[in-house]
């Protein structure tokens, strides 16, 4: 017993030093995403929408910038950007690393979640905050976002599910965290135990998160 103990609590710091590298990854990266693309999201809907900010050349571009970040697999993405991320934090492995290439790729897949939450927003509530002499953004901050606030809140817990997902495949090319430990010393050492462990966190994690959103979005949509 007393030869399995400390196998045990050596294993239990490399979970917790490994749950909290994801947890790193994963809630900055999703900071950035909210960070930027909430306005993106804003800007792709009141640039194709009549009412507000018609312009569609403009709805165009950012349409297609969007949509190629998007259309990149993350794992390609991941080493495609290497140069980009050794130029913004100095280094292309690590945790601090894998923050760069899930942030570039959380922004715009948030940015279309926050589309699509905003393009539920009745017709005519805006119509009625036109009708009252509101400008565009005085309709984005009191009318969309506040009533689309239930949904958006379920796309940012749509988004860290993602980046936990996300996280792991970085961890596979020395990203650290769960992921990284899973091939270390699950696959490469064949600690089957440790594999599964990673696996029951994971699962706890996106659980949690999913929870937690469901919890605060039908609050907010009671709250309306």
């Amino acid at each position: 017993m007393w030869r399995i103990w400390p196998m045990l609590s050596n294993e239990f710091g490399l979970l917790m030093h490994a749950t909290i590298q994801t947890l790193e990854m994963v809630f900055i990266a999703a900071l950035f995403a909210l960070i930027f693309g909430l306005p993106l999201g804003v800007f792709l809907f009141i640039t194709r929408n009549s009412h507000l900010f018609r312009r569609p050349l403009m709805h165009s571009v950012a349409g297609f910038v969007v949509n190629v970040l998007r259309s990149i697999p993350f794992i390609i993405l991941l080493v495609a950007i290497t140069p980009l991320t050794r130029l913004i934090v100095g280094t292309s492995i690590g945790t601090t690393a894998a923050m760069v290439p899930l942030a570039i790729s959380a922004i715009p897949f948030f940015a279309r979640l926050v589309e699509s939450a905003i393009a539920e927003v009745p017709v005519g509530l805006v119509e009625a905050a036109l009708a009252m002499g509101a400008s565009t953004a005085q309709i984005v901050r009191k009318v969309l976002i506040p009533e689309a606030r239930s949904t958006i809140v379920r796309a940012i817990t749509l988004t860290l599910i993602t980046l936990v997902g996300y996280s792991a495949m970085a961890g596979a090319i020395g990203g650290g965290g769960l992921g990284n430990l899973a091939i270390m010393y699950g696959y490469e050492r064949f600690e089957v135990r440790v594999m599964l462990m990673t696996v029951l966190i994971l699962i706890m994690m996106v659980q949690l998160f999913q929870w937690l959103g469901d919890k605060i979005a039908k609050k907010l949509a009671h709250n309306i």
